[in-house]
């Protein structure tokens, strides 16, 4: 997976509430969805664009489905956002300076 699929599914808030769901344990599709203003089949569509972001993984128990969080699953988000971690700070201070310049 790359950091695009990731922020890509991160993008939209139904997604970003299933992943809420998820940091208390496993779940399946009916516990997903409860809360949530929408129907069963757009929370499969949610949870297969996690899926294939890399950000949850799913077993079967039965006939059931459970998903729960990927590890790993933002580590491409992470490493995205470390390499610019550095740059931001220098950038900020060169704009700071320079708005204190123009002041004068």
């Amino acid at each position: 997976m790359c950091e695009t699929d990731v922020f890509r599914a991160l993008a939209d808030p139904t997604r970003r509430a299933v992943l809420e769901r998820l940091l208390d344990g496993e779940k399946n599709a009916t516990e997903l969805r409860e809360g949530l203003d929408i129907s069963q089949p757009a929370v499969s569509q949610h949870v297969a664009i996690l899926r294939d972001a890399g950000l949850i993984e799913q077993k079967r128990q039965g006939r059931q489905v459970r998903y729960r969080l990927a590890p790993d699953g933002l580590a491409p988000m992470v490493d995205w956002l470390t390499r610019y971690r550095a740059f931001w700070p220098t950038r900020v201070e060169r704009l700071r300076t320079l708005l204190e310049e123009m002041e004068r």
